[in-house]
C-alpha cells in the first residue's frame, strides 16, 4: 500500500485503485474497499468483477451474480469468473443452477484442454500426474469439481461425490490443494477412516485449511467412538 501511494503516472491510476482495492479486501477491511471503487470507471468490466467479489465477501450473493455476468458478457467467457458465480448459487442453495455453471466450466476445461485428463483417474491405478499447473489453475475445474463433491455430499449422494473426485485432473496426494484433501477424507472415510484421520490432522497442522475440518474432525471422532 505504501508503494502504491508513491504512484502518480496517470496511466497507471486505475490499476493503482484495483491494487489498493484488492489489498483492503485481502484484509477484510470491505467498507474502504468498496470506497475505493467508488472512484474506478462504472463501465469497466474489472470494475464489475471487483464489485462482484466484495458483494460475496459481504455475502451479497444475489447481487454479486449480476456482477459476474455482466463482465463475462463484456470480456468473454472467463472459467474463474463463472466459478464466482456457481459458488454464489451454492451459498444461495440454488443447487441446480450451481451445476449447471459446473457444467460449463467442465465442458469447457474438457474441450479446450485434453492435455488435464479428466476423467481418466481410475481407482487401484498409479497416477499420471499433471502437476497443478498455470493451465490447471485458469480451468478452474479442480474448484468446479470440488463444488460439485459438497453439493453431491451435502444431497447425501456419496457415489456421484466419488465419481466427482475421481474426474477430477490427476495429481499426486502431495500435490493436492488443501479442499481436495479436506473432500478426500471425507468421501473415503468409511473405507478408510484412519487415513480420513490424518489427512485432517494433517490439514489441521498446515493451515491454511477449509473452516470445516475441525467440526468434522471432531464430529467423525464422536461417530468413530
Amino acid at each position: 500500500m505504501k508503494v502504491v501511494q508513491n504512484i502518480d503516472n496517470p496511466e497507471y491510476q486505475s490499476k493503482v485503485l484495483y491494487l489498493q482495492a484488492l489489498i483492503k479486501y485481502e484484509q477484510d477491511d470491505c467498507r474502504l474497499a468498496k470506497d475505493l471503487m467508488k472512484q474506478a470507471a462504472p463501465d469497466d468490466p474489472d470494475t464489475w468483477v471487483n464489485e462482484g467479489c466484495i458483494l460475496m465477501k459481504d455475502e451479497k450473493y444475489e447481487d454479486a451474480i449480476p456482477k459476474f455476468e455482466s463482465a463475462i458478457g463484456k470480456k468473454g467467457y472467463r472459467a474463474d469468473l463463472s466459478y464466482n458465480i456457481a459458488l454464489c448459487y451454492y451459498r444461495l442453495k440454488r443447487f441446480g443452477e450451481c451445476l449447471r455453471e459446473i457444467g460449463k466450466i467442465i465442458e469447457k476445461g474438457v474441450r479446450d484442454h485434453p492435455e488435464l485428463g479428466v476423467g481418466s483417474n481410475e481407482e487401484g491405478e498409479n497416477i499420471i500426474s499433471i502437476g497443478n499447473t498455470q493451465v490447471l489453475k485458469e480451468s478452474a475445474l479442480i474448484e468446479a469439481f470440488n463444488l460439485k463433491i459438497a453439493i453431491e455430499f451435502h444431497m447425501k449422494n456419496l457415489p456421484a461425490a466419488k465419481e466427482a473426485l475421481m474426474d477430477m485432473p490427476p495429481r499426486n496426494e502431495d500435490e493436492l490443494d488443501p479442499v481436495t484433501l479436506h473432500n478426500k477424507a471425507l468421501i473415503y472415510m468409511e473405507e478408510e477412516p484412519q487415513k480420513g484421520f490424518d489427512k485432517l490432522n494433517f490439514l489441521l497442522n498446515n493451515p491454511p485449511f477449509p473452516p470445516e475440518t475441525f467440526s468434522n474432525l471432531v464430529l467423525l471422532y464422536c461417530k468413530y467412538n
